[in-house]
């Protein structure tokens, strides 16, 4: 069995959370570290776009700016995302594709979801695949609604897929940030939204605290990959790329809102 590096439950900022990612899989890329599991969650909350979205199609910034609700863009693809500080534990698995015997990318998806929904399962839930379609990227459904969505970017052989799993959910709070997607089906968008989208409480009646999802979460990942996952840190050299991710791109307007970042002297990633 081989071992993959385990990054232990952190909370950070969204600019800090998506610099690390993208440090990750820069680093992973030039064969530095292994293969990652890294779980986290935010602080403040958050909203985080797609790598190709509009920030201001996508997010109430107005919102955002007087509740205090931080706005990142992502280098990864997929939707707007709220992340609600309390209510939500986020995943993020750095890969070299080889490692997980396939070059499908709905595949690969798949085989990391597996993780998902093993820990689910560990938490007394029936969660499936659902392998998505042109306009959303695979996710984890429970009869139907979505408990964890997920997305990707990639570069040179190596996968940086990172989503949500959520613990709990306040479906009026999260589209007090989020624009309605369903603005034209003439219907509330949180009663639409509550037959689309649920949460381990919701499912469990129970409420769960983020060291029983993450001990779930990484016990999911060590039996559907088969890997032994080994508690470790980021290396000095992550670190400091991290924090130059953030200042320079992650933390910039520039970024967020017309999706452009400096160079950073580095191969362009996102």
């Amino acid at each position: 069995m081989c071992s993959w590096r385990l990054l232990k439950l952190e909370t950070q900022c969204a600019f800090a959370n998506m610099a690390i990612d993208e440090a990750l899989l820069r680093v992973r890329i030039d064969g530095k570290t292994p293969n990652t599991l890294r779980v986290y969650q935010w602080h403040p909350s958050a909203v985080s776009i797609g790598r190709f979205q509009s920030i201001s199609r996508e997010v109430n910034l107005e919102s955002c700016r007087v509740h205090g609700v931080d706005v990142v863009r992502r280098i990864s693809g997929g939707g707007a995302v709220y992340h609600d500080s309390k209510g939500e534990i986020t995943y993020s698995v750095v890969v070299k594709q080889d490692d997980l015997g396939t070059n499908d990318i709905v595949q690969v998806y798949n085989c990391i979801c597996n993780g998902l929904i093993e820990a689910a399962h560990l938490l007394g839930i029936n969660a499936e695949f659902a392998s998505g379609n042109a306009r959303r990227c695979p996710n984890i459904i429970v009869k139907g609604r979505k408990i964890s969505g997920s997305a990707q970017a990639s570069q040179r052989g190596v996968i940086l897929q990172h989503g949500t799993f959520l613990m709990n959910v306040n479906l009026r709070e999260m589209f007090a940030f989020l624009n309605d997607p369903w603005r034209d089906a003439g219907v509330d968008v949180v009663d639409l939204a509550k037959t689309k989208i649920t949460s381990v409480t919701d499912e469990t009646q129970s409420v769960v605290s983020p060291n029983q999802v993450y001990e779930a979460l990484v016990e999911g990942f060590e039996r559907r990959l088969q890997v032994r996952l080994v508690e470790m840190g980021l290396t000095d050299y992550e670190l400091d790329l991290a924090r130059r991710l953030e200042e320079e791109k992650f933390a910039t307007r520039q970024w967020n809102i017309d999706g452009k970042a400096r160079s950073l002297g580095l191969k362009p990633v996102g």
